[in-house]
């Protein structure tokens, strides 16, 4: 039971404002970073893509809420979006964000390997991955939070191992650098990719097996598989004026 209101407080005094939040999930196909968008089933916006997301109930907390919208509009199952490590963002508070009424979002974004297709519920009218870089204009103010989004993903490959979830359980250091050149939209130069990342303590570690050849006439490409660190030290810090 909630405690009572402090006496003297009216909270009909402040004008009310609704907390809604929004979902930036990526994962890597084909190639290419993609983030899970929902084609909205009602005004505002009806008809345009967005990422998933909704209101939070009276008794609910954000973490809760960002789970729920996202199962309920995207047709994911309650283990899959239980099992996702969603990290939150930051808040979302311009006062015309929203058309319908003032609203206060709280951003989540993740970056996870193998999520099945997605399908619209709830007031979705359908779901699917999209390419992260031709997602065209987003309802509301997504455009912004896709943008942000993608930096805190960015990040995340430079400071953790993820990218090796990315990866076959034996890959090669040309397929690892693949996956932080889709995720960061740059090209590394090769020799210093492979010096950093066989420099990083538990970063990688050598498969057993012979090599494999990746195609061409080069020697056949040694096999790694995930290190048992969690964390780079030093990072894999992301080189400046490169772009894909």
């Amino acid at each position: 039971m909630s405690a009572a209101a402090p006496e003297g407080y009216d909270p009909r005094a402040f004008e009310p404002f609704a907390v809604t939040v929004d979902l930036a999930v990526f994962t890597v196909r084909d190639s290419r970073l993609h983030v899970l968008l929902v084609e909205r089933g009602e005004a505002p916006y009806k008809g345009h893509w967005a990422l998933p997301g909704g209101f939070l109930l009276p008794r609910e907390s954000a973490g809760a809420a960002a789970r729920r919208e996202l199962a309920e509009e995207t047709g994911l199952s309650d283990a899959t979006v239980s099992g996702l490590h969603l990290e939150q963002l930051r808040t979302y508070s311009d006062p015309d964000r929203d058309p319908r009424m003032r609203v206060v979002s709280v951003a989540h974004t993740a970056l996870v390997p193998d999520l099945p297709e997605p399908r619209g519920g709830g007031d979705a009218a359908g779901a699917r991955w999209r390419d992260a870089a031709r997602t065209g204009t987003l309802a509301f103010d997504h455009d912004r939070i896709l943008a942000d989004a993608r930096d805190r993903v960015g990040a995340k490959l430079e400071y953790t191992c993820l990218a090796t979830a990315f990866c076959p359980p034996h890959f090669t250091l040309g397929e690892l650098q693949q996956v932080y050149e889709t995720v960061w939209g740059v090209d590394l130069d090769r020799p210093n990719f492979r010096r950093k990342v066989l420099a990083t303590p538990g970063f990688v570690e050598p498969a057993e097996g012979a090599p494999r050849r990746t195609g061409g006439r080069g020697k056949p490409a040694a096999l790694y598989r995930a290190g048992g660190a969690t964390a780079l030290h030093p990072p894999l810090l992301r080189p400046e004026g490169r772009q894909a």
